[in-house]
């Protein structure tokens, strides 16, 4: 049987040849893969719940930006409560291993795979969240800081500074003597112990049964913590002497981010950064004074401000644990003084 096109007049034959030329073009110029394929999905494993200000701040800003623009292209699902693994110091390896693509982190639960952020982890550096946020988000755009060699770092941030919770009357330095309290970190807990307190490193999922069943007497964190935790049910006096501060990080395995399309790459890198940072400093911080803001108008919670002359016998006693830090090793006291450097820029408003 003769084509089609053999029976038709010649212009009709030109034009049929003209568009066949034109489909084949189209079908060159367009892989098929990307034609017709589904999204990339890529898992994010987060440990808590959608309703925890960190998911909020740190978490869901990325997720929906990334999300919104790459409609078609990319999707980014998020699951919670540990369902893909539980524990917060498997979600490193849960990233290499290929468990997950992201992860949401507490690095200080891993110092052997984070040991320089130890650093962040230092008492009486930062006055807000704002300050630790950028610093810190500072600090790994300078590549400063060891253990993050297999993962691209979407977001790098840091809490409030800690401050103390105890279901014991507490209203001064001499009132911590003796109680003891849950640090976040083993720096944290030498900066406790040195100021006359009984220092535990404990997971925050275990603070509030802890204080319950007399363990401990209560505990070192930021207010958002606090009130997620329970702690305000069995800890109602808060002492709002400020310690150190709980970085956390959201991460992808390089490997897997090296393996995407140019352009899924591209889309990923422009929500990660500095607009993470400035997403997390302008709602995080935000949440943590209204939850402040909380406790201290309710008359079943004592909210105590330090003293000067406690503030300054604490701020000695932070100043020498840094030092004691910094006085370890030349890289310690190198990282000191970036941060120093940084921190300063970041006040400035550079």
């Amino acid at each position: 049987m003769a084509p089609i096109s053999a029976s038709l007049p010649s212009a009709s034959r030109k034009s049929v040849t003209r568009l066949g030329l034109i489909a084949a073009l189209v079908l060159t110029a367009t892989p098929p893969q990307q034609a017709c394929a589904d999204p990339i999905e890529l898992k994010l494993s987060y440990f808590g719940s959608q309703q925890q200000a960190t998911y909020l701040s740190g978490v869901k800003p990325f997720v929906d930006a990334v999300n919104a623009e790459g409609n078609g292209l990319v999707n980014i699902r998020v699951y919670f409560n540990g369902t893909l693994g539980r524990a917060q110091a498997q979600q490193p390896q849960l990233v290499l291993d290929g468990g997950a693509d992201m992860a949401f982190l507490v690095p200080g639960v891993t110092p052997y795979r984070f040991p320089d952020n130890a650093l962040l982890e230092l008492p009486g550096l930062f006055d807000s969240a704002r300050e630790g946020t950028l610093a810190y988000t500072r600090l790994i755009a300078e590549q400063a800081l060891h253990g993050y060699d297999d993962f691209l770092v979407l977001g790098a941030y840091t809490a409030e500074p800690d401050v103390i919770h105890s279901r014991k009357p507490t209203g001064s330095l001499d009132d911590l003597k003796g109680q003891k309290i849950r640090a976040n970190n083993p720096i944290e807990a030498d900066a406790l112990a040195d100021l006359g307190v009984t220092p535990t490193v404990l997971e925050m999922p275990r603070i509030a049964q802890a204080i319950q069943a007399g363990s401990v007497d209560g505990t070192s964190l930021s207010p958002t913590g606090m009130i997620e935790f329970g702690i305000a049910r069995v800890a109602p006096y808060h002492y709002l002497l400020r310690v150190g501060s709980a970085p956390f990080v959201l991460v992808m395995s390089r490997k897997r981010f090296a393996g995407l399309p140019q352009q899924v790459q591209t889309l990923i890198g422009k929500y990660t950064g500095n607009w993470t940072a400035a997403r997390w400093a302008s709602t995080y911080e935000v949440a943590e004074h209204q939850f402040l803001a909380q406790l201290s108008a309710d008359p079943k919670q004592h909210v105590v401000t330090p003293t000067p002359a406690d503030l300054q016998r604490a701020q000695r006693v932070y100043q020498d644990v840094s030092e004691a830090w910094a006085a370890n090793s030349s890289r310690n006291r190198e990282l000191l003084q970036t941060l120093r450097k940084d921190l300063a820029a970041v006040r400035s408003g550079d």
